[in-house]
């Protein structure tokens, strides 16, 4: 073999080499050439705990449904004590007034983080806890709130569904507006209705 013959192999195979090696890099430097994205952008908005949800707007007892389905009148005595406006506070405190804005009741409250249930100790005006209340949620976002209440608790199969849905309604005695008192949302789909404004 010549000395040329011997350095044309040595070129071909460190020429070779190069190209492999560019190929094995090519991959890694493309996608590290590609712009990252921003954790933002696949986010556009901050996901809302079952807590924040409750807490987001106030709410209007509108319906209650027992365990066939079938309507159950507001002022039934099965569902009437579950009927009115409700406030909860981010800060984990709660007040509940009738329809006619009369005061129900005050305390804390509180929502498991998986959303499966609401908490709530009613406390009288010295602070002391009236009754405490877990029930199951049935439903909770945005519009609709709605929680299930057994008559008898040793009883499953007899209960009643109260729902509330979301509504503006300025808390009787504040001069506060709700989150949606400028109309946002007003317009919905699904099986609720939204409530503006303090009519009932």
């Amino acid at each position: 073999m010549n000395i040329t013959s011997l350095i044309t192999r040595r070129t071909a195979v460190a020429a070779s080499t190069v190209v492999l090696a560019a190929l094995a890099i090519a991959p890694t430097t493309a996608a590290a050439a590609a712009p990252a994205t921003p954790a933002s952008a696949s986010w556009s908005r901050t996901v809302q705990t079952p807590s924040d949800v409750l807490a987001s707007t106030p709410w209007k007892t509108t319906s209650a449904v027992d365990q066939n389905g079938d309507r159950i009148a507001l002022d039934d005595p099965a569902v009437s004590n579950f009927v009115g406006w409700a406030y909860f506070k981010a800060d984990g405190t709660f007040t509940m007034y009738n329809l006619d804005d009369s005061p129900k009741m005050h305390g804390d409250w509180s929502v498991t983080p998986d959303g499966s249930s609401r908490w709530i100790a009613a406390k009288n005006d010295a602070g002391q806890v009236l009754f405490q209340r877990v029930v199951p949620i049935v439903q909770l976002d945005k519009n609709v709130f709605t929680y299930r209440v057994y008559p008898n608790p040793a009883d499953t199969t007899v209960f009643y569904d109260i729902v509330h849905t979301k509504t503006n309604h300025v808390e009787p005695g504040t001069d506060g507006r709700g989150p949606s008192a400028h109309g946002d949302g007003a317009h919905g789909h699904g099986d609720y209705h939204f409530n503006s404004g303090n009519s009932h």
